[in-house]
């Protein structure tokens, strides 16, 4: 569970679900053998982890951008 400071509001975040995490976990390779653009691996990860968006979700956006972004260097 996440706990926002500001809103005093806990949740709990994608991070923290399996499919999520495999997803996350194939994403490089994937980005690397599609070369994929942001948009199209995010919406993999979505297909991936079935799940509709995680762009709100600050933790799971940071982890899917980090993976994405060291792939697509």
């Amino acid at each position: 569970m996440i706990k926002d400071n500001n809103t005093d509001k806990t949740w709990i975040s994608l991070i923290e679900d399996a499919e999520f995490r495999s997803a996350i976990a194939s994403l490089y390779d994937f980005t690397v053998e599609t070369d994929a653009d942001c948009d199209m691996a995010y919406d993999w990860v979505c297909d991936q982890a079935n799940c509709s968006s995680f762009v709100c979700d600050q933790p799971a956006w940071d982890m899917f951008y980090s993976v994405w972004e060291q792939a697509a260097e």
